[in-house]
């Protein structure tokens, strides 16, 4: 089994919230990239790099396009862009909007599922609508592991509900056992038991749709 690589994040109504909870529980030495999504209103600038670095012992800062990634470091998508994620480095673009929202997580969690495969670890956290279900799906065909923040524990549940209705999910959890988890998941493999179920068709599909929302600029493989 392929060890954790990176943690992707969806979150939208109440999120910013639930961040500040989770990235305040994380420990100084978590080993892996964590890449969020939440969503902004077009034209506003962003302070949730700032407020989830004060929140937490993790850097945290807005995502830039083409820079690599580093362990232990949060990386927020920056309003009305996409964030993606390839190989080890990030791709911000202005592709189409998807559930009328860019920045989305379902198209962070696609691309991190094409780049990672079984490596990627994918959270729905407090939101509204369902942004990010079909993404998590997607994570859990290549392999990956999908966690959902417990519907009862958000402040908005309907992005967890509609995610739990979609996807056959491994761990529904409330946000004062998410980072222990995280944590966990992270450090040993052996709690991981996904396996890749895409077929050739299914992901050539995947990259085609990954290039349409980067604008052409993403360099996936062949």
């Amino acid at each position: 089994m392929a060890p954790p690589q990176v943690v992707v994040i969806g979150a939208s109504a109440g999120g910013v919230e639930s961040l500040m909870q989770l990235t305040a529980s994380l420990p100084a030495d978590f080993p892996l990239p964590i890449l969020v999504a939440q969503h902004v209103a077009p034209g506003h600038s962003s302070m949730l790099p700032q407020i989830l670095q004060r929140s937490g012992p993790l850097p945290a800062t807005p995502a830039v396009d083409g820079q690599p990634l580093a362990p232990g470091h949060i990386y927020v998508a920056v309003p009305d862009h996409h964030l993606l994620v390839e190989d080890g480095y990030m791709i911000v673009a202005r592709g189409p909007k998807e559930n009328r929202f860019r920045p989305s997580a379902d198209a962070l969690f696609r691309s991190a599922a094409y780049a990672y495969g079984p490596g990627v670890i994918a959270v729905i956290l407090s939101g509204m609508l369902d942004d990010g279900a079909s993404g998590l799906w997607t994570v859990k065909r290549r392999g990956g592991i999908a966690v959902v923040q417990d519907p009862g524990d958000a402040m908005f549940d309907e992005m967890p509900r509609n995610a739990l209705g979609q996807v056959n999910v491994d761990h529904v959890v409330s946000l004062s056992g998410l980072a222990s988890l995280l944590t966990r998941l992270a450090q040993d493999p052996a709690h991981r038991e996904g396996e890749d179920h895409m077929s050739d068709n299914e992901e050539q599909r995947l990259a085609t749709e990954l290039r349409v929302t980067a604008g052409d600029r993403l360099p996936l493989s062949e």
